[in-house]
Parts: C-alpha cells; sequence; structure tokens
C-alpha cells in the first residue's frame, strides 16, 4: 500500500511490549485526537515490522510485516520503496544489527526501556557478552536457569558438568548443552511462577540479558531472596547519535515536537 502524497509514513521496528503499546497509542491518534500538535494533520500510515524469529508472535494493531529485510541495503530499498519518512526502533535492546541497520538509513529515534538496577541483596555479575557469562559460569554454581533467548543458548554447549534449564518462547536449535532442559515458556511472569522454577529445578544460578522491564524481572527478586547470583549480560550500545526515549508518551511526544507525524 503506498501512502497518500500529502501524508507520512513511519515504520516502527517491534517485537517487543512497548512497540505493540506505540503501535495501539498510534492507532488511537489517529482515529481521535491525541493532542493540539496533531490536530489537522495530514493522513499517517503506521507498519509495524517484526523480525519473524518467533513462531507465534504478538501482533501490534495496524499494518503489520513480518521477516527480515535482507540487511542494511535490503532495508534501505524497502524504506525508498514504501517511502518511509522516520522509523522508531522499537526492537528488543539486544537486537543490535537491525538498530544500526535502522540508524544508516531514515532519521531513527529509540525506544528503549531502562535497564534494571541492583538492589541490596542482590548478587549480580555484569558481563558484556554471552561468551564471557559462559566464561564465568563454572565459578558460580552447577544448574543453570538460562533466559538469555533461545538463540544464545549455543554459547553454552561447550560446558560439560553444568545443568541447565532454558526458557523460550520456541524450541531452540544446536549447538545446545549435554544436559539441558527446555522450559517453552512466554511472559509475562510471576513472582511466585518464578519462585517455583527455582526451586523445582534446583537452580543455583540465573543468566540473563539486562532486558529491563517488569514482564521478566520477577527472575531476579526470586534470585534476591534465594540467595542465587545472576549473571547479567550488558546491553550493546546503540549507534551513536541516535536519540532514545524511555517511554511511549515520550515517543509521541518527540514524533509530534519534531513533526514526523505530520507537516
Amino acid at each position: 500500500m503506498t501512502p497518500p502524497p500529502d501524508g507520512r509514513h513511519l515504520l516502527i521496528l517491534g517485537g517487543t511490549t512497548e512497540a505493540r503499546a506505540l503501535a495501539a497509542a498510534l492507532a488511537t491518534a489517529l482515529s481521535t485526537t491525541l493532542s493540539t500538535a496533531l490536530a489537522g494533520r495530514p493522513g499517517l500510515r503506521v507498519t509495524s515490522s517484526l523480525a519473524g524469529r518467533v513462531a507465534r508472535p504478538r501482533l501490534p494493531a495496524g499494518e503489520v510485516r513480518i521477516g527480515g529485510f535482507g540487511g542494511a541495503d535490503g532495508l534501505a530499498d524497502w524504506l525508498r520503496a514504501e517511502r518511509v519518512d522516520a522509523v522508531v526502533d522499537a526492537t528488543h535492546p539486544f537486537a543490535a544489527v537491525m538498530s544500526g541497520n535502522a540508524a544508516a538509513a531514515v532519521p531513527l529515534l529509540a525506544l528503549r526501556r531502562p535497564g534494571w538496577a541492583a538492589v541490596p541483596g542482590d548478587d549480580w555479575h555484569r558481563v558484556p557478552s554471552l561468551d564471557a557469562a559462559a566464561a564465568l559460569l563454572p565459578a558460580l554454581g552447577r544448574r543453570v536457569l538460562l533466559t538469555s533467548g533461545r538463540q544464545g543458548i549455543g554459547a553454552f554447549a561447550h560446558l560439560d558438568g553444568l545443568h541447565f534449564v532454558a526458557r523460550s518462547v520456541d524450541p531452540p536449535e544446536p549447538p545446545l548443552p549435554a544436559a539441558l532442559d527446555v522450559l517453552l515458556d512466554r511472559g509475562p511472569f510471576t513472582l511466585d511462577g518464578e519462585r517455583a522454577v527455582l526451586r523445582e529445578h534446583r537452580i543455583d544460578v540465573v543468566v540473563t540479558k539486562d532486558s529491563g522491564g517488569a514482564a521478566t524481572a520477577p527472575k531476579l527478586t526470586a534470585a534476591r531472596e534465594l540467595g542465587l547470583p545472576v549473571v547479567l549480560v550488558d546491553r550493546p550500545p546503540l549507534p551513536a547519535g541516535v536519540p532514545v526515549a524511555a517511554s511511549v508518551p515520550e515517543v509521541l511526544e518527540r514524533l509530534a515536537e519534531q513533526g514526523l507525524t505530520g507537516r
């Protein structure tokens, strides 16, 4: 579908809770009046793009495309063909390749929920990568809860003598650790549920990425209650110069102020 000549086209790189909330808010803005900054503006086309890595994704409101773009050049071609005026990168904080591709193509605003912050009682070990997490694990425990995503499990495949319980939305693919139990589940998770997982599987160390947000944070509370160490993988940096918004309302405000939602 081609947007009208006097309209604007906004692409949301999605797949996160925040991306769905942004698409819903923009859908509401198109049918009502979001603010005086948006009143009387020409039509806005909003497209949400999902990577297609989850078998049954939660679909956002409005127009959706699923699948990759074919790298930076493919993304640039698509943006030109669809006459995209701006992109909101609301991907997972660890989707560094897509963020880099988008930053080189059109005006970009990143929507990133804040990372987690330690509180008294936490035993956190911050590392820069999954490989660094794997190197640290043998000194911390023998029964590991992995909540770092199915595509990262291969970083731990070489670790013998450790038993892994990996939680992911879809089944992981090889290479995999020799001793592995897979829990297929999708957040949000509850504190009672996380307590039960840690106890039933006799977990003594947790590995996760610093995704932030409330949906998957209860595991950190449960680990703190049980005195368990947590290996926390730090986020990759965003491309230099990309402005960042921490919430959907902030994105909406910036889009209106910058004229990206109309002329």
